[in-house]
């Protein structure tokens, strides 16, 4: 029962983590279309970030002991996970439409069940896969893939670097053998994050510029720091924060099919905030979504002696998290 209520507390937690990142794209759509590059908003959103959670995790964390393992799994988490996925994602769409990037982002979750199987030995079980197949085939309908899309091979490698970034995500945000907390947690990924993306601005890697000038959200003219606050600290310190804290009580696998729901709040924001259209094909497809969650979350479920999120409560799966992300990154 222990075990339920702590894995029922991480759904609620990827759900709003979910809710929350799913703000981030509309929150940025409305800067990019008064001037802003998507490499100004996303450096924006991550550097007042940190500045934001500096304090409190500083706090929480001076009677904490670092420990270099800690350290590691830090700059891992703001180097791959934050920083090279934001990276990878804006050059994939410098390619690619939005939505195929977004598509080839999220198929990081296949790349977290692939691993799971070749480090830990477990092998997706047929609820799962049908869950799995459900989910993907939604996103296909959600983001609209079914017409002619440009395709083009430096986009795709793109984006499939950030499906990296993505499935190490999880798999490091999942693992609580890290002896800091969520918050203190996000609050380093996030700083290192800022440097890089710093660094990738100040080498012109990243095109960054930005403008003071009202934006339009819900049918009404605001200021430009509505959105730029919204990005910061309801689409990054809430979202990693509750991420995290979600990834550690489900596992990776659950927690990243769990993710997928940011993509449905992304188009519902998008609906509510920017007045884009929503048809039913997407309705449909946002169906498939919720029921391929489902599905792998029953999965789960009915196999109480093999759940991986217990696994993820090892120190040896921080270690393999670890591992995997330099071996594929």
């Amino acid at each position: 029962m222990a075990n339920r209520g702590l894995s029922n507390a991480g759904l609620a937690l990827g759900l709003l983590s979910g809710a929350t990142f799913g703000t981030s794209g509309s929150f940025a759509s409305s800067l990019i279309a008064v001037g802003w590059t998507p490499g100004a908003a996303v450096t924006a959103r991550v550097v007042i970030a940190a500045l934001v959670l500096t304090a409190p995790a500083l706090l929480q964390l001076r009677a904490q002991r670092w420990h270099p393992r800690a350290a590691r799994g830090v700059v891992l988490y703001g180097l791959v996970a934050v920083g090279g996925a934001q990276l990878c994602y804006f050059n994939a769409v410098a390619h690619l439409s939005v939505a195929v990037a977004l598509l080839l982002e999220y198929s990081g979750v296949l790349l977290v069940m692939a691993w799971m199987w070749a480090r830990h030995g477990h092998r997706p079980r047929r609820l799962t896969i049908t869950g799995a197949a459900l989910a993907l085939s939604g996103l296909v309908l959600v983001l609209d893939l079914l017409g002619s899309q440009h395709v083009d091979l430096a986009g795709v490698l793109w984006g499939l670097g950030a499906a990296i970034g993505l499935a190490v995500y999880f798999v490091v945000s999942s693992s609580t053998a890290e002896p800091l907390p969520p918050l203190g947690f996000a609050w380093g990924g996030l700083l290192v994050a800022s440097v890089v993306l710093g660094l990738a601005a100040g080498t012109g890697v990243l095109p960054t510029h930005a403008r003071a000038a009202d934006v339009t959200l819900a049918h009404e003219q605001v200021s430009w720091i509505v959105p730029v606050l919204g990005m910061a600290v309801v689409a990054a310190v809430v979202a990693f924060t509750t991420g995290i804290a979600a990834a550690r009580r489900l596992g990776a696998k659950v927690a990243s099919f769990v993710g997928l729901s940011e993509v449905l709040f992304a188009v519902a924001f998008a609906w509510l905030l920017l007045g884009q259209r929503l048809d039913i094909t997407q309705g449909v497809g946002a169906l498939l979504v919720v029921a391929g969650i489902a599905l792998v979350r029953l999965d789960e479920l009915r196999t109480p002696g093999t759940p991986e999120a217990p696994d993820h409560r090892q120190p040896p799966a921080a270690a393999d998290a670890r591992t995997m992300a330099d071996t594929t990154a």
